[in-house]
């Protein structure tokens, strides 16, 4: 849905290129896990962007309840800010039950950040400021993606996430 409906404009380029690299952990629990994030910053901070320029750390047999999956994202955060890879990294979260805050939790602007299966996205700073220098309204990009989610309407965009056929007509 990402590239299909075009909710982030930078997707569409790398994984045409190949450079996405999507990693399925058997993690079970938060320690696994977290060895699987460590091992995935740091081969990508040791490979090329022209390689891989981005990681998806899909982990579907653990934080599957969406508040855990959140504390996490802080244990993450903390992994980065240790490695000093602060401005370097920096991680994007999605999850079957993604919830922005605010929002209840059937909202259809939700839905930018729901996936099958919970996933830390991994991107290099760098590259992320390029794209965001090239794209004419960065700063729009969310409220498109808002407009795009409620004029498709909650139902559509489920009925998208779970056939994997993209048409926003």
């Amino acid at each position: 849905m990402v590239i299909g409906l075009n909710l982030c404009p930078f997707a569409t380029g790398v994984f045409r290129k190949g450079q996405v690299k999507f990693v399925v952990s058997e993690a079970t629990d938060d320690e696994m896990l977290l060895a699987d994030l460590v091992k995935e910053i740091d081969y990508l901070v040791n490979t090329s962007p022209e390689t891989t320029d981005t990681t998806l750390l899909i982990h579907p047999h653990v934080m599957s309840n969406f508040e855990d999956y959140i504390d996490f994202l802080d244990i993450a955060e903390t992994v980065i800010e240790e490695a000093e890879l602060e401005g370097i990294i920096q991680i994007a979260s999605f999850h079957p039950d993604y919830q922005f805050f605010g929002t209840e939790k059937d909202d259809v602007t939700n839905y930018t950040n729901r996936s099958p299966y919970p996933i830390l996205h991994l991107l290099r700073e760098e590259s992320l400021s390029k794209a965001i220098d090239s794209h004419p309204d960065p700063e729009g990009i969310p409220e498109k993606n808002i407009e795009l989610m409620e004029r498709l309407g909650l139902e559509k965009v489920k009925d998208l996430q779970k056939s994997g056929l993209i048409d926003e007509s």
